[in-house]
């Protein structure tokens, strides 16, 4: 019976470590199930499961060390080193706010005086006229970034192994909050918010655990491209530069915007609808659709419509930077086609040509600009989790 008591007692203290971070990072098995209440109540409640793990070991242990064997004594004594050590690696090595950290140093700079390479893919925000563009491989790593654009408190985030970029306002219910990453859920990175422990997914913004649970921060307009499309655009943007205290992990990253990383859960998938395919994604008025990646490379422009929005879809000759427009202009559907070799599209009813920045340059409908649909590139495997009810162009 002592035994079994002692025995039971050390599964449990083992399994309140485990269990702990088990459900909320990348285990085998760990993000595929509807986990996320139990595992919110368990990171809540760990310390009072210790003390019971604890106390039930705390008599067959006593019993053990005071009239047991040298043998036993020495079992007991490795079992609470193997404790000690799976402490250790689930709190302080396995926990996604050991791993991941922001930038201890954030600089931005100008066109001038800027380092980051402008093939490199960037995140880029403007808010109140002011542009700043956050290189993907940087805030890969850092999950989040916490700015200020145009006077307005932004939180910049990133998830590798979703590749969902979003931008959203630390404002919560009428207070600037700060985050931490805490973990996932379905792959996807979570947040926690200081104030209330509420956590946040961050493909969507919405709070699915805790005392905020329901609540939806607000999200900024965002674009993806590679840096020198964006200044192109906004020449006089800031750039996020590396902080020179994480350029072994920024290092790890080299390759993410081109779905080179030799990582299963951040590598590219370059066949169309798997799991780890590229995916573009648009979601509008409760309704969502996603496009293959493949095929937009093949076609350069594709011309769609979601329920009220006729949209085209344009990439760059860079093959990396993409725009969605609004095609109804006015009262007017406009049907596009592709200018070969070039960045530049015409539309087939008044034969005007655009740019890449949506704008009209020649033709009747010069000066007119087209209106910006939000849109992602994002995994498969993310968008169909995040937007279960989503169709695919085909």
């Amino acid at each position: 019976m002592k035994r079994v008591l002692l025995l039971s007692a050390f599964l449990f203290l083992f399994a309140v470590e485990i269990l702990g971070v088990y459900f909320i990072m990348p285990f085998p098995g760990s993000q595929k199930q509807q986990t996320i209440g139990f595992a919110y109540w368990f990171h809540h409640n760990i310390i009072w499961l210790r003390i019971a793990a604890l106390l039930l070991l705390a008599y067959p242990l006593f019993l053990v060390l005071k009239y047991s064997g040298r043998w036993k004594k020495f079992a007991v004594l490795f079992g609470l080193g193997v404790y000690a050590v799976l402490f250790f690696l689930f709190n302080f090595l396995f926990r996604a706010d050991k791993m991941f950290y922001q930038p201890r140093q954030k600089n931005m700079a100008n066109l001038t005086t800027n380092v980051i390479p402008p093939d490199k893919l960037v995140l880029g925000v403007t808010v109140n006229g002011e542009s700043r563009a956050y290189p993907i491989q940087l805030i890969g790593y850092h999950h989040q970034v916490s700015d200020t654009v145009g006077g307005v408190p932004v939180l910049v985030t990133y998830c590798t192994v979703c590749r969902s970029g979003r931008v959203f306002s630390p404002e919560v219910n009428g207070r600037l909050e700060s985050f931490r990453l805490v973990g996932m859920n379905h792959f996807n990175a979570l947040f926690e918010d200081e104030r209330t422990g509420s956590w946040w997914q961050q493909a969507t913004g919405k709070a699915i655990a805790g005392p905020l649970k329901g609540s939806t921060l607000r999200e900024f307009p965002s674009r993806q491209m590679t840096l020198a499309s964006w200044l192109q655009a906004n020449p006089a943007s800031l750039i996020m530069q590396p902080d020179p205290g994480f350029v072994g992990k920024y290092k790890d990253l080299e390759g993410y915007d081109k779905g080179t990383v030799d990582n299963s859960l951040e590598g590219r998938d370059s066949l169309s609808w798997k799991e780890k395919s590229w995916v573009l994604g648009i979601a509008h008025g409760g309704h969502a659709k996603a496009y293959d990646w493949n095929e937009l490379v093949r076609e350069k422009l594709i011309e769609d419509s979601l329920p009220h929005l006729p949209v085209v879809i344009f990439l760059e000759q860079d093959g990396a930077s993409f725009h969605v427009w609004n095609r109804r202009l006015d009262t007017t559907v406009l049907r596009f086609e592709k200018i070969p070799a070039s960045n530049l599209f015409r539309d087939i009813n008044t034969s005007s040509t655009w740019d890449s920045r949506g704008r009209g340059i020649a033709g009747p409908l010069k000066g007119r600009s087209l209106e910006t649909v939000q849109a992602y590139q994002e995994f498969w495997h993310s968008w169909r989790t995040f937007h279960p009810r989503t169709q695919w162009y085909e």
